[in-house]
């Protein structure tokens, strides 16, 4: 399970990851918590827009993100971007504690750390790849989601406390700061250990060919529309949690963190459990984007504020399962000088949807309740799942089948049977064979 931990370069990563990756989580509550309960009265539309600032920019600049990826040392990239985010953090922290933040000041600074985050987050991706070997690459991508959520649980908890007893601007600051765990773990890397990955040459229409090569991919196209139905309409997870913690529970910026938290222990485990397979499955994939609809529609209807924890718990982990996995299938299929080009434009799929779901979700909310909101994240999962069985049953021979047990539903390959009978036949014949001779 943690094997990619063994190597030094990676681990040095991965402890710097993960804590910037708190600051992150810290600054993305105390922001959040600011624009719905400071900057407006309570309008879960804004944080919607505020989110969608934040990840728009990854619509129109994935497409050249990846193709930096694909050419640079992404190492020294990574430097500069992680300094640039760094910058922001502190920026938006001073105008907070000198109390002259307004509301367009955080869009400001959500669409500016937006632009920095969409040329980062495929460099991530490619880096991966020179931390470790070829066959550790879906336990290193799965130990990254572990990194990620583990800040998730730390992060959003730590901001709601910190958010009551010194006030949002401090856990700018403080995020600010984190972004040097990064830099120094980049720094302390051994270069000559790094595992360099063929760069892309310079020419015309590289970008087109990128697209052109995902294109040729069925199984990753399939995979790139479910992230993009869920990444759209189901995660977004600062709008239903933030509003069903204030709106519908009545609580504080403390039970939102620890909300937050509780989700993320799901998907710790989520991403723990990922780390342990040995090659990432298309079943996998339809079977989480299936759980999440369901867990989605349980956490709907949970009266209480501990029952909807639970029901968070398992959309994490759900979400998790679904992430990494999908992650790891498109990583591992990919030819190491196209890898930049089709992460950029899985993370744009999965990230530059949330500017077009995040407002309809909180329109949602705003008309209907939060649990509405919920109920647009299950029917997502679900909606998703039906493409991956759709392609599984059209292009790979899956079938759906009743059958008198404990499990009324089963799903196989309609081949299995077939070969199963061959195979008896084949039996049988050496059988009788033996005993003429």
């Amino acid at each position: 399970m943690f094997r990619s931990l063994r190597v030094r370069n990676y681990l040095l990563w991965f402890i710097g990851a993960l804590t910037s990756n708190t600051g992150t989580w810290m600054q993305r509550t105390a922001q959040d918590w600011i624009v719905l309960t400071e900057l407006t009265d309570h309008d879960a539309a804004a944080v919607g827009i505020t989110m969608a600032l934040q990840l728009g920019p990854v619509l129109v600049l994935m497409p050249w993100a990846g193709l930096i990826a694909d050419r640079v040392n992404v190492r020294k990239m990574l430097m500069f971007t992680q300094a640039a985010m760094g910058a922001l953090a502190f920026g938006l922290g001073l105008i907070v504690m000198l109390g002259v933040a307004q509301l367009w000041h955080v869009y400001l600074f959500a669409l500016l750390l937006g632009i920095v985050a969409a040329v980062d987050a495929p460099v991530r991706q490619t880096f991966v790849a020179e931390l470790v070997e070829t066959k550790d690459l879906t336990n290193a991508v799965s130990l990254n989601s572990v990194s990620f959520h583990a800040a998730r649980m730390i992060g959003p908890a730590a901001a709601g406390l910190l958010t009551v007893a010194v006030g949002a601007g401090w856990v700018f600051m403080i995020n600010a700061v984190t972004f040097a765990g990064t830099l120094v773990a980049l720094s302390a890397i051994r270069v000559s250990q790094l595992r360099a990955q063929p760069r892309a040459a310079r020419a015309r229409g590289q970008v087109m060919a990128g697209f052109r090569y995902v294109r040729s991919k069925p199984a990753i196209i399939v995979i790139m529309i479910m992230v993009g139905i869920i990444g759209a309409l189901g995660f977004n997870f600062e709008i239903y949690t933030l509003t069903m913690a204030t709106i519908a529970f009545n609580q504080g910026a403390d039970a939102f963190g620890i909300l937050s938290s509780v989700m993320a222990i799901g998907a710790v485990t989520g991403a723990l459990l990922s780390a342990r397979q040995e090659r990432p499955r298309m079943r996998t994939v339809f079977l989480a984007s299936a759980l999440f609809g369901v867990a989605c529609a349980i956490a709907a209807i949970m009266p209480t504020l501990f029952t909807f924890a639970i029901a968070l718990a398992l959309i994490g982990f759900s979400s998790l399962v679904f992430m990494t996995t999908a992650n790891s299938m498109v990583q591992t299929s990919v030819k190491p000088a196209m890898r930049g080009r089709v992460m950029a434009l899985f993370m744009a799929i999965f990230v530059g949807g949330t500017p077009i779901g995040a407002p309809l979700v909180g329109w949602v909310v705003n008309q209907f309740g939060p649990r509405w909101g919920l109920g647009v994240a299950s029917l997502a999962g679900v909606l998703a799942a039906a493409v991956c069985l759709y392609w599984l049953m059209r292009f790979k021979q899956v079938r759906v089948r009743y059958a008198k047990s404990w499990l009324p539903v089963r799903i196989g390959y309609a081949y299995d049977q077939r070969v199963r009978a061959l195979a008896t036949q084949e039996i049988a014949i050496i059988e009788a064979e033996a005993q003429k001779g």
